[in-house]
């Protein structure tokens, strides 16, 4: 090798590790307020609605822990430290084709008694098709338990269905989970018993599930419970091949593989993509997005843009607040709403 070439070389060869600690510890050159963000809170879900105000009525008729509220300038429904928003739409929020946002639920002290309400209430009881024939449910635990195993905790495969019947498997009965129709063609889970009535989850599909998992941890300091096993490079996962029950779908739904996130006491969980085509995003959709509560907006903005998130909105006003809004990985909206603690 000439002496020019090998000086050359060993000028390109001494700029490798400079690349590399450069790409590695970018973040450690950070100020730090952007370094030690914390964790988002849950501040809200927002729904679009053809008549707001009779939304309202309806979840406070169902829901005894939640009132009537206004937040930036919009009619909300409070329950505990969460809000839900709504925007007044002229047509019918679109509920297909589906997105990321698939329902969400409250905690309720007393399933029974909660089922009780709805049905003198008059209120649309979503059934929970078992998997054996037109057999339905409207509260998980009159169908078989669980099985755990590869078809998850909640629901039992179509072996594990023949294998409860021939070992005499009967319902656990108390305590299970369950679904009421709401406004606009919402779905809305109710579960117990608990201490303490509370929204507490929004549930979601993802394409990859346990990439998501690794982008809201990566991206958003979500808090993750147990830690993730697997990394970026490994973390796509084929969705499961066998359907469970009970489910909503009389076919049933794929629950491998699943994941989520936690934001305060509010779980973000999901399931894989059940059809065939990709999710659509959720704006202009029932579940239009959800917010978290940040109290440092131009930090984030600050990193999310340094780690080539996308932004749907910069920042605007939302009532006497600063927000933005970014896209999450299976094209879910996510807003970022700078309030107080």
């Amino acid at each position: 090798m000439s002496k020019v070439r090998l000086k050359k070389f060993m000028s390109i060869r001494a700029l490798i590790p400079a690349a590399i600690f450069g790409l590695t510890f970018a973040p450690s050159s950070w100020p730090q307020d952007i370094q030690k963000l914390p964790a988002p809170g849950f501040h809200h879900l927002h729904l679009n609605s053809t008549n707001p105000d009779a939304a309202i009525d309806f979840y406070v008729k169902n829901f005894q822990s939640t009132s009537r509220s206004a937040w930036g300038g919009m009619p909300a429904l409070k329950t505990g430290k969460v809000y839900v928003l709504f925007t007044k739409v002229n047509a019918p929020p679109a509920l297909n084709p589906q997105t990321a946002i698939w329902h969400f639920g409250w905690h309720v002290t007393d399933e029974r008694a909660s089922l009780k309400r709805y049905q003198e209430n008059g209120t649309k009881l979503l059934p929970l098709n078992t998997g054996d024939g037109d057999g339905f449910v409207y509260v998980s635990s009159d169908t078989w338990p669980g099985a755990g195993g590869p078809g998850g905790a909640l629901g039992r495969t179509r072996s594990q269905i023949a294998e409860a019947k021939a070992q005499g498997i009967q319902p656990a009965g108390g305590a299970g989970f369950g679904y009421i129709g709401g406004p606009d063609g919402a779905m809305i889970e109710y579960q117990g018993n608990m201490p303490a009535e509370r929204f507490n989850h929004v549930h979601m599909y993802q394409e990859d599930p346990l990439c998501a998992q690794l982008w809201y941890q990566k991206h958003l300091n979500a808090a993750v419970d147990p830690p993730p096993q697997r990394t970026e490079a490994d973390c796509k996962v084929a969705r499961g091949d066998e359907r469970g029950w009970p489910a909503l779908e009389k076919a049933g739904m794929y629950r491998v593989p699943r994941a989520g996130v936690v934001f305060d006491d509010v779980a973000v969980t999901w399931y894989m993509n059940q059809e065939s085509v990709p999710l659509a995003p959720t704006r202009g959709h029932l579940a239009d997005h959800f917010a978290l509560r940040v109290t440092n907006l131009d930090a984030w903005i600050t990193k999310l843009q340094r780690e080539n998130v996308t932004f749907l909105r910069k920042i605007y006003k939302l009532g006497d607040a600063r927000a933005v809004m970014v896209e999450g990985p299976s094209r879910e909206a996510i807003e970022l709403v700078e309030v107080s603690r």
